[in-house]
């Protein structure tokens, strides 16, 4: 069985976000229904042991969260700050525990973090992962999506060849052609970014799907099961959007078993 944890749900600036006093900011702050860290996701397997996807600034909160002090693997989608964030406390603490990271992540993503941080190879071994990959059971495939405004980023598919299972993380996409949807046809799972409801602002300065904008592509990929994540400060988990009984709101320190 392989457990999938979101530890961080939330977009580039969390939620709440330190500037705003909206309601769902406000509620973050008294009850913490909407309170939500940069996204990462957590993997747990027999097989593959333990992996997380991304570490941003919240790192080492949603480490305490779950119980853990340093990963065995990552995966990298992109080098930007709320995805990478947390990589110098990583190395720091794979110092002080006498251990080695690894990281994987397509090359040109590797060459963006180590321009930035060309220290955090002494401590994190960063693996390219421009060919597919495999960790236990699981076939693991990275590609290149269209982040809109913010360049680009990457998905990962993963593929079980004894169970037949499938399923692929896309957090910061939009606007995808058909070759860059192909990988999430014939999913069990999709976990796919969504920043807010109903975008209001100009498209060609977005870089994340909306809700109603993925429920259409949805229609297409026609995925077994939905979860959205890298929600802004637009979404309220209070509120009753009318989503499909197969499509749900990720939550911090939600478990799926896949």
């Amino acid at each position: 069985m392989t457990r999938l944890t979101f530890r961080g749900t939330g977009d580039s600036m969390g939620v709440p976000r330190v500037y705003c006093d909206c309601k769902v900011c406000e509620e973050a702050r008294i009850t913490g229904e909407n309170r939500r860290l940069r996204s990462a996701l957590q993997i747990e397997d027999d097989e593959l042991g333990q992996m997380w996807i991304d570490c941003g600034p919240d790192w080492g909160r949603q480490m305490e969260a779950a119980g853990v002090r340093a990963p065995e693997r990552m995966l990298i989608t992109h080098a930007h700050f709320d995805h990478i964030g947390g990589l110098v406390e990583w190395a720091d603490a794979c110092r002080w525990l006498e251990r080695r990271g690894e990281a994987y992540s397509p090359e040109e993503v590797i060459l963006e973090i180590n321009s930035r941080f060309p220290w955090l190879n002494r401590q994190i071994h960063f693996a390219k992962a421009d060919d597919d990959l495999t960790f236990g059971g699981w076939k693991v495939r990275a590609w290149k999506v269209c982040h809109g405004k913010n360049g680009y980023s990457y998905a990962y598919r993963f593929d079980h060849d004894e169970t037949g299972r499938a399923w692929a993380y896309c957090s910061d996409a939009i606007a995808l052609k058909d070759v860059e949807l192909q990988p999430l046809y014939g999913l069990d799972l999709l976990i796919l970014g969504t920043s807010f409801y109903e975008e209001p602002y100009p498209f060609d300065t977005r870089s994340v799907y909306d809700v109603k904008e993925a429920l259409e592509l949805l229609k297409e990929l026609r995925p077994k099961r939905t979860v959205f994540t890298h929600m802004s400060h637009d979404l309220d988990l209070r509120r009753d959007y009318g989503l499909p009984d197969d499509v749900q709101f990720a939550r911090t320190g939600m478990s799926i078993d896949i």
